[in-house]
């Protein structure tokens, strides 16, 4: 019998599969909601027999963020609540369950030398001499290993540089652009190589470039300034593990850059958010060259559907794929709180019920 980590690797590359796994994560709340009901004690990824875990978040060989302050203190005039590793800063915001407000260390920079000198993080194997260890932990019980950096360039640049200020230098100063598009890039390759080195089955890459009804900017300038750099991204870690499977997130509405992205190497498009596009029509242009993952929305669906809709959008969803796979089925992004958990179960008894050559 095949482990939930061979099943899962043989419906990502169509060789087929023996049983639908089910993949989902739960907001605050829900994950509260689901320790009251089952136990505390309770990992609900084991509970439901998730096929995957990711590795941990590499650890910076220079972790000391105190050295971004003067960034944010004496050029933007703000505090924060807190400084992420790229030297980010962020305040919590009560409506969000997984968004905070940003401040952009350097929005207000005018010269190369300021994008130059900003102390990005670097990493190394001194820093994280674990992580192969860890993969091949999670390979003897069966499950699939995740290296997760899912803001890869665009975005990760962006929080830096702030998005306006970006999409301008792409737009009128190429010089700037290019000295934070590709110090980021830089940075990912070395995260990216990290993890090919540990052995993951899977390479969770992205950057969000949909909005719901139109590209975040134009086809030409995505071909322009992020595909090249997604594409040393991911030749780094294939260069190293050529059967690493690349997995791709993007919100929104995305179909004229699934060629682009097809090209640059990705394997596994998530999340085709149904409000955005429709997955029969995706499947049927480029079903042949990619795999998927998600599908099952939720901004309507899964929050307010019926158990019957949930199931009947899982079955249609891995009909159109067929008994070879190439559709990880699961919730489009976080389940929320407004998600009932009968509509969570019945996502779960429509991926137990289906059967793949049926």
């Amino acid at each position: 019998m095949k482990t939930p980590r061979e099943n899962l690797l043989g419906l990502l590359r169509k060789q087929g599969y023996d049983w639908v796994p089910c993949e989902f994560f739960l907001c605050r709340s829900l994950e509260e909601q689901f320790h009251k009901d089952v136990g505390e004690d309770v990992d609900y990824m084991d509970y439901f027999s998730m096929p995957w875990r990711r590795l941990p978040d590499l650890i910076p060989d220079d972790d000391d963020r105190s050295r971004f302050l003067p960034y944010h203190e004496e050029k933007n005039h703000i505090r924060c609540e807190e400084l992420d590793e790229w030297g980010v800063g962020h305040r919590a915001t009560p409506t969000s369950m997984h968004m905070t407000q940003m401040f952009c260390p350097l929005r207000e920079a005018e010269s190369v030398d300021v994008l130059e000198e900003y102390p990005l993080p670097t990493y190394s194997r001194e820093k994280n001499p674990n992580l192969r260890e860890y993969a091949e932990a999670l390979h003897a019980r069966g499950i699939a290993s995740v290296g997760n950096m899912q803001c890869t360039v665009w975005e990760t640049s962006w929080y830096i540089r702030g998005m306006e200020p970006l999409m301008m230098d792409m737009m009128c100063d190429e010089e700037m652009a290019e000295a934070i598009l590709d110090r980021v890039t830089e940075m990912s390759v070395q995260r990216a190589q990290l993890y090919a080195e540990a052995g993951v089955d899977i390479l969770y890459l992205g950057d969000d470039v949909g909005m719901q009804q139109s590209l975040m900017m134009s086809e030409e300038m995505y071909v322009t300034w992020l595909k090249p750099r997604l594409k040393r991204v991911i030749d780094a870690a294939k260069a190293i593990k050529p059967d690493i499977i690349v997995f791709y997130h993007s919100c929104g509405y995305v179909e004229p850059l699934i060629p682009h992205l097809i090209e640059a190497g990705i394997d596994v498009l998530n999340p085709i958010q149904p409000e955005c596009m429709d997955f029969g029509e995706i499947f049927e242009k480029y079903g042949d060259r990619v795999a998927f993952h998600g599908t099952v929305g939720t901004q309507r669906v899964m929050p307010f559907g019926t158990p019957e809709e949930v199931k009947a959008v899982v079955g249609k969803h891995l009909d159109i794929a067929g008994p070879k796979g190439g559709l990880f089925v699961a919730p489009t992004h976080l389940l929320e709180p407004e998600v009932p958990w009968e509509n969570i179960r019945a996502y779960v008894e429509a991926c137990s019920e289906y059967h793949p050559a049926g």
